[in-house]
């Protein structure tokens, strides 16, 4: 029998590696962040912001990401003007924290895998659909219900924005007189396609959404690629 070879990846740690990388970097934007920082530590979201040319908010959302890795972290930067201290942000040393990510988000994505195993398909759809809703009422949360957003056309498009300020790059369009928020940035990478059940947090978080807004109308049907689609789509 051939003795391992100690300098050969395990499979289990291989595909934890491919699991976190893809997690954290998956998104261009977030990798643009991730280099501008070792390039220029102490760098702060405004300008990250101007550099990506995305909102504040966006780049606010990816540097979340990246700290929960362990990949970014920051010092608070002296006050020159009133209000709250900047944030000044910075790569961490990856030989010290690489390890810890990885082998914690092994750890969740198999623990999600066996959950929706064990629920069978049409639990797991039912539980993913109420995450979604849920969670789509959070972050409608503080947004005070307007007249415009009484309106489904309106409602979508105010979602639209909700999503893409949130990292999750969608738009909305619109084709007669259904309106559709179109997402190019899976949350789930790619999990989602091992496991196409989690597209119907997607579904549910539209719902959840347009429920918060206060929209005319909150049903919706839903389009994915990982099932097959030619689009991410959330129609209402």
């Amino acid at each position: 029998m051939t003795a391992p070879n100690e300098n050969e990846l395990d499979p289990a740690l291989f595909t934890a590696t491919v699991t976190s990388l893809t997690h954290s970097f998956g998104d261009s934007t977030r990798r643009k962040i991730y280099f501008y920082l070792r390039e220029n530590p102490g760098a702060t979201a405004g300008e990250l912001s101007a550099h990506c040319a995305v909102h504040a908010n966006v780049v606010r959302h990816h540097l979340e990401k990246l700290t929960e890795g362990g990949y970014v972290t920051y010092d608070n930067l002296r006050k020159t003007t009133v209000g709250r201290p900047a944030k000044g942000y910075r790569v961490v040393d990856e030989s010290v924290t690489l390890e810890g990510s990885i082998r914690r988000d092994a750890l969740l994505v198999a623990l999600l895998e066996m959950a929706l195993e064990r629920l069978g398909p049409d639990a797991a759809e039912a539980m993913a659909h109420d995450v979604g809703v849920e969670y789509g009422r959070t972050l409608c949360e503080g947004v005070t219900p307007s007249e415009s957003n009484r309106s489904v056309k309106g409602a979508m498009s105010s979602i639209a924005g909700l999503l893409t300020a949130h990292g999750f790059n969608a738009r909305a369009e619109v084709d007669g007189p259904a309106s559709s928020v179109v997402s190019d940035n899976c949350p789930f990478g790619s999990a989602a396609q091992h496991h196409p059940v989690l597209c119907a947090v997607d579904r549910g978080l539209i719902a959840g959404m347009l429920e918060g807004l206060g929209a005319e109308r909150t049903a919706v049907t839903l389009t994915s690629r990982a099932r097959g689609d030619d689009t991410c789509r959330v129609t209402a």
